[in-house]
């Protein structure tokens, strides 16, 4: 069975005791509109409740994510928390009844209780990432536990610059049970015109994700000629060979990263739909550690998983909000898509 994700996020801002009530209703109207019933809802509002309020106990201020995504067990809404604060003692801040504001103490064992999936990444000094799925249909086998057996180790931020409605962004992944493939793109520009030719990207490599990377590149050319034009990549990841292959156009950046090491894939200059230079593909190697990590020029490129203790080997969603947090550029849509070896 082949699986198709693919979608934007809400952006929020945490600066005020006001806005997490906002929040909690925005996360529970996402999972209403997506059908969760009434016990998966409340638990979408807890779990949005108490990672806000985690934010401002602790760092002050900070911004919260959401969207719906599908990692092979079913639908989820996933709500990620990101702050600059001053981090904290991850294991220590789990433990119930542990507290450094004066509350119960009981608030991320709640959220890691409540969730289908729940993983935190923090650095003294540099903040914290929280990131939390509840699931439409949780798994008996994994209500409750902070992993998911089987599931598609896959994190994906979308958001729109500040002031525009419409993304220019946008990313789709194809999961099938040997492969992984992932596209990018950039509609030249901002706001509802880089968006339509984005998604019409985005629509044509759905058509036929499994496909060379070249290929769908050329495909992607024709159906944007005469309009906005945009920047895309494919990747197209065999696990079980320990191998990518790469093709891109434009101003997406690709790497091969893990702890130690990271290595670039080569995109060719031009744009589709206007100026198609070359398609050429290229092959990677992978090891076990490796995640596959692309994202448009909304985010700098001068990053090093290494920076950060102990972040290659969690979950592609912490890895995407930790390097989204840090390297967004401002003046820009953004867009990360993060895929590691299916757990």
């Amino acid at each position: 069975m082949n699986l198709i994700v693919g979608g934007r996020q809400s952006r929020m801002q945490i600066e005020d005791a006001s806005q997490v009530g906002e929040i909690r209703r925005t996360a529970q109207r996402l999972a209403e509109r997506h059908d969760f019933d009434e016990i998966q809802v409340g638990r979408v509002g807890i779990v949005a409740t108490e990672l806000a309020n985690n934010v401002l106990r602790h760092a002050g201020r900070g911004e919260f994510l959401l969207q719906a995504i599908d990692d092979h067990h079913g639908l989820n809404v996933e709500l990620v928390a990101l702050d600059k604060g001053p981090g904290m003692h991850v294991d220590t801040c789990m433990k119930d009844g542990y507290s450094t504001s004066g509350t119960a103490g009981t608030g991320l064992g709640a959220v890691a209780r409540l969730s289908a999936f729940f993983d935190v990444y923090s650095m003294l000094d540099q903040g914290t990432v929280a990131v939390a799925r509840i699931s439409r249909h949780p798994p008996a086998a994994v209500r409750g536990a902070n992993v998911q057996i089987g599931a598609t180790n896959l994190g994906a931020i979308c958001v729109a610059v500040a002031g525009e409605i419409e993304c220019g962004d946008t990313w789709q992944v194809a999961q099938s049970d040997r492969e992984t493939a992932i596209m990018v793109a950039d509609g030249l520009g901002h706001g509802p015109l880089a968006a339509l030719a984005s998604q019409a990207a985005a629509r044509t490599f759905a058509e036929n994700p499994f496909e060379r990377p070249s290929e769908a590149m050329q495909r992607m050319h024709r159906t944007l000629s005469g309009g906005r034009g945009a920047a895309a990549a494919v990747a197209l990841i065999d696990w079980q060979k320990a191998s990518v292959a790469y093709a891109g156009v434009g101003n997406i950046c690709g790497l091969v990263a893990a702890s130690d090491r990271s290595k670039g894939m080569v995109s060719h200059n031009g744009i589709l739909g206007a100026q198609l230079l070359r398609t050429q593909q290229f092959e990677y190697g992978l090891s076990r550690d490796s995640k596959v990590i692309m994202h448009s020029d909304g985010m700098s490129a001068r990053w090093s998983l290494s920076s950060y203790p102990g972040l290659s080997v969690r979950h592609a969603s912490v890895i995407a909000g930790v390097l989204y947090r840090d390297h967004s550029r401002s003046r820009d849509d953004v867009t990360i898509v993060v895929s590691g070896a299916p757990t």
